[in-house]
Parts: structure tokens; C-alpha cells; sequence
């Protein structure tokens, strides 16, 4: 996975036909530039199906066959998941297949006719003439064992968007009828007493409809040890002098069945996901080495491999750290200096897994909570939280990076380096 421009100008040659497309959900449009970018041919306007996948393919071997070119190269926007049939019908028939960033094209649609105008057509053509001037990055669509992990961290990810949405609307419900359920039950959502408690009785005047002895028998259905007449006795009196609404009782009580239903099988699927994401992992040879990081989870090990595919294929660990925008950018100009920041500019998702990584290793895995120590309270640019936990991140990249690359285990001596070491020391 290299970015290096000249690299990218050098793929261009005179015999290098350039295809812009401009992704949409049902029509395409493809736009056939040269290396200097004139255009070849007409514009072609094709559907997102079969018979259109073909008529841009044969395009593409008529121009070719017609200007004696022998290499294609086709770019495109990353338009949500429209591009990827056609980038995967593409890439079965051997044609080189790149993505362009779609604020480049924004930006670049007026240097031709110097109009705000947009459309499809006009865009294609942009796009290929960006792809001509090296401003392109390669396309990865991951395989076999790493497809897999990628198709189970997004399904997790999109479950626990769904499973955190709902229970901030249980809280939502429970916060109007009664707010001081937490008195009781510190995380409702919790245990298991109170959710047999928010599945049957959760308001105030049906807990009083119950007293007592009703509400104990109630928590007994779900849990099976002896449970103390004092929690009940404690839910009855919250409940009397609760300050929850009284109106809508009843479909408010069928609303929190339904969501607590949902809840439910929310939570199944998640662990049916996580069980099949341990189970992937162990195939792809570098789980063991992974779990072996003190303070690495199943999960977080198998959503990283899901998001940056088959880790073998970078030349290093800093073109991980820029796939997750982590690489540093500044604004300044003349005597102006700003500050850096990181970009931003990646993968959001492999940004989280990463973040989540950096905040439990902090925590127990005592190099990392070393390192993180020194980099608030260095004397020299101490930096803030979430600053030092970005540079753990990278720093966990890094380590993940080496270890994989030599197929070796983790030693808690090499994770720190004699300068890093010395600096840390005179701070101590």
C-alpha cells in the first residue's frame, strides 16, 4: 500500500487509456481520457447491472483496441456501496481499478470550464483527469479470511448502533414515568432483576397495583437465588413518592415491552457476531499473536484486522496510522504557525477500534500506562488526553505491526526503545 505521487504519474503512460465513472445508484457515467487528457470517444452512459457492466467493458476494449493502448486504469468516487459491484465486476477482468477522493472533485470541477455547474457527465471527466495527474489512491477490497472479518465488524458495528439507540430510548421512557428507578437499580438495563421489574411492572402505579409480595414474586421469575424482601420493599416506597407522568400508562408499558423485545435480540445477535468474529480471528494466523498484547480483547482484535485487511501488505506501520487519519496536518504561513492536529482523514471505524484499544491498555497493560504517564506530564509540550491516547494508538499500531510482520510474541522489554526509555527516566 504505497502513496507515493510519482509512483502513481509513473503508472501513466501514452499507452495508458484513463476512465473516469461517476457512481450513482442506477446510472453511470464514464468519460475515456488519454495520458495528456484529451478525451477519447463519447461519454457513455450505462446502468448499474449486468448489461451495463458489459457495455463499458466493451467500451473500454474498442477504445483500447482502436488507439493501440494496452493498459487501463478506472477511477471513481467512493459513493457509499454503489461502486463496488462494478469495481469487483472490473477487477475479475483484469482492469485496474482506483478511488478519488470526492472533496477533489468538488474542487476541481471548475478548472475546466471555471462554472459551479455539476452533473454526472461533467464529473466523470473530472475524475478521470485527476486520475491522470497521480491524484488517486489504490483500491483494497479485502479477500477470503479478511472479507469475512470486514462484513462481521461492520454487521457489529451497525448492531451496536441499534442496541445503544434503543437503550437510550428505554432510558428516555423510564427517565418520564420513573426517574427514580436508579435509586433502586443503579443500570436498569443491567441485571436481571430489574429487567424482569421493566418487563412487567415498570411504572409507578403498577408497582403500588402490586405491592410487595407481588413485586418479589415478579423478580423470582428471573432470578433464581434468594432475592431480599428489602429491594422490593425499597421499589414499592421509591414508587410512592415518584415524581414520574401519569398519563399513557398502558401504551407507554407496551412501548417498553417492544423495545425490550428488540433489546433482547439485539443482544443475541451481537454475541452470535462476536462468537463468529473469535472464530475468524484464530483463522487468520495472527490472532494468537495479537491476544497475546496484555490488555487486547477478541473483538477489538478482530474488528483492527477487519478494518485494515491483511496487515502483510503495508511497508509499514505509519501507512496503518494515515489509513486511520492519524497523520498530523498544520496551517501556517509565513511568520504564522499553527498548531498540528490529526487529519482525520481515514477510516472513522478503524479511528474507534483503535481509540477503544488505547483507553483499556492505559489501563492494565503497564507499558502503555508508562508511556501515557510520561506524555501528560513530560515538562517539555506535556500533552492532553485525548492527545496522549491518539499517540498510544499509533504507538499500538506500531507494536501490532512488528509483532505480525516477524510472527513473533510480545515482549513487554522491546516495546519501549532505549531513547523513549532514557526520556522517561529523567522524567521519573
Amino acid at each position: 500500500m504505497k502513496n507515493r505521487n510519482n509512483q502513481k504519474l509513473e503508472a501513466i503512460t501514452q499507452k495508458t487509456l484513463i476512465v473516469g465513472v461517476d457512481i450513482a445508484k442506477e446510472t453511470q457515467w464514464a468519460r475515456f481520457v488519454d495520458y495528456r487528457g484529451l478525451e477519447l470517444g463519447k461519454a457513455l452512459k450505462f446502468r448499474n447491472d449486468k448489461k451495463g457492466f458489459e457495455n463499458i467493458l466493451a467500451s473500454i476494449e474498442a477504445i483500447c483496441k482502436n488507439k493501440r493502448l494496452d493498459d487501463v486504469i478506472l477511477g471513481m468516487e467512493p459513493t457509499g456501496h454503489y461502486w463496488k459491484p462494478l469495481a469487483n465486476y472490473l477487477m475479475m477482468h483484469e482492469v485496474t481499478v482506483v478511488m478519488v477522493n470526492p472533496s477533489h472533485t468538488k474542487r476541481a470541477k471548475e478548472l475546466d470550464d471555471n462554472s459551479q455547474t455539476k452533473n454526472d457527465k461533467k464529473d466523470a471527466l473530472t475524475i478521470a483527469r485527476l486520475v491522470r495527474d497521480g491524484r488517486y489512491y489504490e483500491v483494497y477490497m479485502p479477500q477470503d479470511i479478511f472479507a469475512e472479518l470486514r462484513v462481521l465488524t461492520n454487521a457489529r458495528i451497525s448492531l451496536m448502533k441499534r442496541h445503544n439507540a434503543l437503550k437510550n430510548t428505554i432510558t428516555a421512557v423510564m427517565d418520564e414515568y420513573f426517574p427514580e428507578i436508579v435509586k433502586v437499580f443503579k443500570k436498569p438495563l443491567k441485571g436481571k432483576a430489574s429487567m424482569q421489574i421493566l418487563k412487567s411492572c415498570p411504572f409507578p402505579s403498577l408497582i403500588l397495583e402490586l405491592g410487595v409480595d407481588g413485586v418479589l414474586a415478579e423478580i423470582k421469575k428471573a432470578v433464581k437465588k434468594t432475592v431480599g424482601r428489602k429491594k422490593a420493599e425499597q421499589l414499592v416506597e421509591t414508587a410512592k413518592t415518584s415524581i414520574g407522568v401519569t398519563y399513557g400508562i398502558a401504551s407507554a408499558k407496551l412501548k417498553l415491552e417492544l423495545m425490550i423485545e428488540e433489546l433482547e435480540l439485539l443482544t443475541k445477535q451481537l454475541a452470535q457476531i462476536e462468537t463468529s468474529m473469535e472464530l475468524v480471528l484464530a483463522d487468520t494466523g495472527f490472532g494468537e499473536i495479537i491476544l497475546g498484547i496484555p490488555g487486547m480483547g477478541v473483538v477489538t482484535a478482530a474488528s483492527f484486522l477487519g478494518e485494515i485487511g491483511d496487515p502483510m501488505r503495508f511497508d509499514n506501520p505509519r501507512q496503518i496510522s494515515r489509513m486511520a487519519g492519524y497523520n498530523l496536518v498544520e496551517d501556517s504561513s509565513g511568520k504564522n504557525k499553527s498548531g498540528t492536529a490529526i487529519s482525520k482523514r481515514g477510516r472513522k471505524n478503524l479511528r474507534s477500534v483503535l481509540y477503544q484499544i488505547a483507553i483499556t491498555m492505559v489501563a492494565v497493560n503497564d507499558e502503555m500506562k508508562e508511556l501515557y504517564r510520561y506524555l501528560k506530564t513530560r515538562p517539555n509540550s506535556p500533552l492532553k488526553k485525548k492527545q496522549a491516547l491518539v499517540v498510544i494508538s499509533k504507538k499500538i499500531v506500531t507494536v501490532i505491526y512488528n509483532l505480525v510482520k516477524k510472527q513473533t510474541e510480545y515482549k513487554a522489554e522491546l516495546v519501549l526503545g532505549e531513547f523513549r526509555k532514557n526520556q522517561m527516566k529523567q522524567v521519573a
